[in-house]
């Protein structure tokens, strides 16, 4: 049993009944395919205690209570088949209760149990709005009536109790009221235990990239992409974290899956979650030719049309997928860029409609050191607040303290705003933060947006050459630049005076493209006499020779005389 420390302590003490320890759930998630925030509410259920024995009974209390009540969907029949037995039968289920206007009747539905016309009770429907808005996970007691038994017309299934699992209410001003109790570091490491890991040993520039995978839950129409080694958790976030998030892993994908089926009038994915997240973009295959076009209109504007139809939606759009190549060898190529393993079919249009894009490569590989053994939110929980804060809007917060500079326009600017937006919502969801702050995720926006620019400038278009992105203080007027580290564009210059003989300078090349140089010139004892090379133009040649003249006249006065002797 891990020790707790202060952390726990504040934590559990500011949202109790809304954290669990973490890593029960990682021992538990291995064997059982269920999602996290199930697993989370029998463990709050079951292991709410400090005591090693009563921590190990509690697990496999949950571990009998999922043999006895989740059933597969290949089981749908065989859960049936009990109910009817035994008369009656709990389960962990997904539940969702809708209206049919034809009989004027409600009815419920669970899937696992793949049954659509079961009885329910008028008052759990009107305690638990989520029911009627996508269904919600719960524990459901079912009794089996019988024809001629009450209540038993058109089904013979009856809800007799029914327990939301994922959280039926969420109290926003309570959520932003607990956050008051912790410095930014400290929620920063909160956030990041709650996504299972543990930030002791990282920097805090690894914490913000990290927390840079909740944006697309907490801004709308977020277009974001992580591309990195294996095996570095680029998945898990929009696999587990969050009820209202759908991964998509690498196939096919058609238009009417994603925005519109036009045969059965019915919008696609991006209207029914609030993130779309396709795993292993690479082999991800564009047969619809229309899916490119539909989806460059929706990353830039939120709409869409088909036919006379005008569709607008807000779910946020997330591309993860693996580099097969070094990070070095892909900048230093010139035929190869940090976009090679998208599918041709992205073109630089739709590139350009990037908003983030997080440097997979900085993330560690996952492994146990990084697996953290304290308290993080209930995922269900952390959720309900994301969504919560799809609401706020903290879009024009930069304009209060900095404006950009003259590089920075058009989509680079609402790219920047809306991450920076993002980041304010997960980190002060209260509203409270320095400028000092404000700066740091402001210079992380302008870095991870010029990353995508970068590589469209690689690609060869010159209509994406302003690369240049940096930040204006409005108080006193000072520009800071950003530069992208994997290129060495940062700090390729140093700020520091420079040895004698040394400077740098651009020149331009025959294709137009410019260079920095660093040219230095060292002197070595001589004989005092000059030297001129073979096959020097002659115009050259008497320059020297005047220089050297010049030379000769001023030495006494320099400081030259020992050196020209």
């Amino acid at each position: 049993m891990p020790e707790l420390d202060s952390l726990d302590r504040l934590l559990t003490t500011a949202f109790a009944g809304k954290v669990v320890r973490k890593d029960l759930l990682h021992q538990i998630k291995g064997g059982e395919n269920v999602p996290s925030y199930v697993l989370e509410y029998l463990l709050g259920r079951y292991c709410a205690s400090d005591d090693p024995e009563e921590i190990r009974l509690g697990i496999e209390a949950v571990k009998n209570t999922l043999r006895s009540n989740y059933f597969r969907h290949d089981e749908a029949n065989k859960a049936q088949s009990l109910v009817e037995q035994r008369g009656s039968h709990r389960f962990i289920d997904r539940v969702e209760v809708r209206f049919v206007p034809s009989e004027s009747k409600y009815w419920a539905a669970m899937d696992n149990f793949s049954y659509s016309r079961i009885h329910v009770n008028e008052r759990f429907y009107r305690q638990y709005d989520r029911l009627l808005e996508g269904g919600v996970w719960a524990m459901v007691d079912l009794e089996y009536r019988g024809d001629g038994e009450d209540g038993a017309k058109g089904s013979p299934f009856h809800v007799a109790e029914l327990r939301p699992i994922q959280l039926a209410r969420f109290d926003f001003e309570e959520f932003c009221g607990g956050r008051h109790g912790f410095t930014t570091d400290q929620w920063m490491d909160v956030l990041l235990r709650s996504a299972g890991l543990e930030p002791a040993r990282m920097e805090r520039r690894l914490k913000l990239l990290l927390l840079c995978r909740f944006v697309p839950f907490v801004e709308k129409n977020f277009n974001f992409i992580e591309l990195g080694p294996r095996g570095t958790g680029k998945s898990y976030v929009f696999c587990e974290m969050s009820p209202y998030c759908i991964l998509i892993s690498g196939g096919k994908a058609s238009s009417a899956n994603l925005f519109y089926n036009n045969a059965r009038r019915q919008v696609g994915l991006v209207g029914h979650w609030d993130v779309v997240a396709f795993d292993e973009v690479g082999g991800m295959k564009v047969q619809d030719p229309d899916v490119v076009q539909i989806m460059k209109d929706y990353m830039a504007n939120g709409r869409f049309s088909r036919g006379i139809t005008q569709v607008l939606a807000d779910a946020s759009l997330a591309f993860v997928g693996n580099l097969n190549q070094s990070v070095e060898t892909l900048v230093q190529n010139a035929s190869t860029d940090l976009f090679q393993p998208l599918p041709k079919e992205f073109d630089l249009a739709l590139i350009d409609r990037l908003h983030f894009y997080l440097p997979g490569w900085e993330v560690p590989k996952n492994s146990k050191d990084i697996l953290t053994t304290h308290y993080g939110f209930v995922t269900d929980y952390l959720a309900e607040a994301f969504r919560a804060l799809r609401k706020e809007d903290r879009f024009d917060t930069i304009e209060r303290y900095f404006r950009f500079g003259s590089h920075v326009e058009g989509r680079d600017a609402t790219a920047v705003r809306k991450t920076v937006s993002g980041l304010l919502k997960i980190l002060h969801p209260d509203g409270a933060f320095t400028k000092d702050e404000l700066r740091e995720y402001l210079e992380l926006a302008l870095e991870a947006r010029r990353r995508v620019k970068e590589q469209l400038k690689k690609r060869g278009s010159f209509e994406f050459y302003k690369t240049s992105f940096s930040s204006i203080d409005l108080v006193d007027g000072v520009e800071r630049s950003v530069g992208v580290p994997e290129q060495g564009g940062k700090g390729a210059i140093s700020p520091d005076p420079l040895p004698p003989g040394t400077i740098y300078t651009a020149a331009i090349g025959d294709e137009g493209h410019v260079g920095l140089y660093r040219l230095e010139v060292t002197l070595t004892a001589g004989t005092g006499k000059l030297r001129t090379p073979a096959g020097l133009e002659h115009g050259l040649k008497e320059s020297l020779n005047r220089a050297w003249s010049y030379l000769q006249s001023v030495k006494d006065r320099m400081g030259l005389t020992a050196a020209l002797a």
